[in-house]
This record gives C-alpha cells, sequence and structure tokens, in this order.
C-alpha cells in the first residue's frame, strides 16, 4: 500500500481540468520554492486502523493534507474548491492497488498564511478509509 500522499497525488493528476503534473506544479512532502503556483500533497497523522473480527480485512484510516500555493488569492480559492470538490467524490474507487471505500474533506479550504514571497496559502484536510 502507497503512502496516502502518493495516491492522493495521482488522483489530483489523473483530472486534465486541474492543470496539475507531478514534479511541474504537484508534488508531495516538501513544497518547491519555484513555481509560484504549486499544490503539495503532505501524509498527517490519522485515526488508527479499523480491525475487523475475522482479521481479514483491515480497514485504515489515512489523512493527508493537500496545500495550495498562489499568488493570487481568488485564484488560489478556486483551485482549492476544485480540488476539494474533487477528491471529495472518491467512493469506492481503487488506485494503485489500493481500495478507497471513502474519501471525506475534513472541513472547506482554508487560508494557512502568507510565505515569505507574499504568495498565498490554502490548506484541505483529507481522511481517507482504504484497505
Amino acid at each position: 500500500m502507497n503512502a496516502l500522499s502518493e495516491d492522493i497525488k495521482d488522483m489530483l493528476a489523473a483530472d486534465s481540468s486541474l492543470a496539475l503534473t507531478f514534479g511541474t506544479n504537484l508534488f508531495i512532502g516538501k513544497e518547491p520554492v519555484d513555481p509560484d503556483a504549486a499544490v503539495t500533497v503532505f501524509d498527517t497523522p490519522s485515526f488508527p486502523p479499523d480491525i475487523t473480527l475475522d482479521k481479514v480485512m483491515d480497514y485504515f484510516n489515512s489523512s493527508c493534507q493537500v496545500q495550495i500555493r498562489d499568488v493570487d488569492y481568488p485564484t488560489g480559492m478556486t483551485l482549492a474548491r476544485n480540488i476539494m470538490t474533487y477528491i471529495m467524490h472518491r467512493v469506492n474507487e481503487t488506485w494503485n492497488g489500493t481500495l478507497y471505500t471513502v474519501v471525506r474533506a475534513a472541513g472547506e479550504p482554508a487560508l494557512l498564511d502568507r510565505d515569505e514571497n507574499h504568495r498565498v496559502r490554502f490548506v484541505i484536510n483529507f481522511n481517507c478509509q482504504r484497505r
């Protein structure tokens, strides 16, 4: 099973309307200095796995944070909302050999801060049940 950030990255790259390309404006684990407009996916602490009585199907409750950076507030917020809408609709889908039974946004996009270059950063947290 991949790190959640790997699968979320692939989900985002698969939607051409988001115009995200891994290594160009889509990253995992570390936000680069450039480009100004970038999306970075981070693995975050989560709830413990669910262990079923038959010990055959374990469900993992994984979490991640998607960070959206842009020079323009409205543009960044629009991309953040589009990402939230797209990712939230993943139900009973398999990505890279892992079944995602549900992907939930923990809330709406929120302003994180402005970085040292005055670019705005938004974050969205997601909780996933997968096996």
